[in-house]
């Protein structure tokens, strides 16, 4: 495949997995584009033309022509300098590595991170939060993670890529929403009656097992396994976590348990004081589930891929049956 459609084959599933549908999407890109028209001239100059067709400013090509042909693809969670270098060295070694895939982003998509944070008023709205109230919210933490991410040394790992003539780049939300479809779905099929049920069907899936087995498995913290789960929220995808304003809320809509990835203190407070339960599917297994469905998509077009940097990499087929797990991986109890 060409560096461009592998991007661009990111960008698509994203968009089916998107928990605002096709029409939502469709939305988002219709408000960027009046954004895009309504700003200063002075401004225009910097927009990103590539924002007015993809909705994933975490998802992009960093360095690397378009149109090359990679059979090789190098993945992992967080590839900073040090996962470039490991590249380079592999291609000494007589690895013929072509390009290096990044689930967390760098540069310009890691400093643009807050633009895909909108989402998360759109799921909370599917719950029944008002969507006013939840774009309130997200708003507001936005600009907050905006300012978080300002101070960080954001071309580190582009620069050594570039210099050694890696191509680079990301897909972020894109592999998230396809966590979040997953589990959404699956859970819906379940219908956990209490947290013990969310913990053993987590379990069931094998990056979760797999963590579990490694000490970083599915955490109940103060929830009791044998009580009611309630309505669950699957919290997976939306660029970091959202604004402590939102749990109350998700309360009153009637929420009972929220799976995600990582859940702050602060948040975790608001939660159980709104007597709303918290598992913590663990944040390298989350990731690991969805970047492998976009990765067993580029298997089947022709790529090779080696997983590195935290990725639990398990294959599936295209109907999601389980084909292989990782190597090193401890056979199931």
């Amino acid at each position: 495949m060409k560096l461009r459609d592998i991007y661009e084959t990111a960008v698509r599933m994203g968009i089916a997995a998107d928990p605002r549908g096709k029409a939502g999407v469709d939305d988002y890109l219709e408000r960027q584009k009046s954004r895009f028209e309504s700003a200063p001239e002075h401004l225009k100059q910097f927009a990103d033309p590539e924002s007015l067709k993809n909705p994933y400013t975490d998802t992009r090509i960093y360095v690397g022509d378009p149109d090359l042909e990679v059979k090789t693809l190098l993945g992992g969670i967080d590839m900073n300098t040090g996962e470039v270098l490991l590249a380079d060295r592999l291609r000494e070694k007589g690895t013929a590595i072509d390009a290096i895939y990044t689930h967390h982003p760098e540069s310009w998509g890691l400093t643009k991170l807050d633009s895909v944070m909108e989402v998360q008023a759109d799921i909370w709205a599917g719950m029944g939060v008002p969507i006013q109230a939840g774009e309130k919210f997200i708003t507001e933490r936005m600009d907050e993670v905006r300012r978080r991410l300002m101070p960080l040394n954001y071309d580190q790992a582009i620069d050594a890529a570039r210099l050694l003539g890696v191509p680079f780049f990301s897909a972020h939300t894109p592999t998230d929403n396809l966590v979040y479809t997953f589990l959404t779905r699956y859970f819906e099929k379940r219908e956990p009656k209490t947290i013990d049920d969310v913990h053993k069907a987590l379990l069931e899936i094998p990056e979760y097992r797999i963590a579990a087995q490694k000490g970083a498995g599915p955490y109940l913290g103060k929830s009791p396994s044998s009580a009611r789960a309630g309505r669950v929220l699957v919290d997976m995808t939306g660029g970091t976590e959202g604004p402590k304003k939102a749990i109350e809320k998700l309360a009153d809509a009637g929420v009972g348990t929220i799976v995600g990835m990582h859940m702050s203190q602060e948040l975790r407070d608001e939660a159980d004081a709104h007597d709303i339960h918290v598992v913590i599917a663990g944040h390298m297994s989350s990731d690991s589930l969805g970047i492998n469905q976009f990765l067993d998509e580029l298997e089947r077009n022709g790529v090779e891929t080696i997983a590195t940097s935290g990725l639990i990499r398990v294959h599936r087929d295209a109907r999601g049956k389980v084909l292989s797990e990782e190597p090193g991986a401890l056979p199931a109890l």
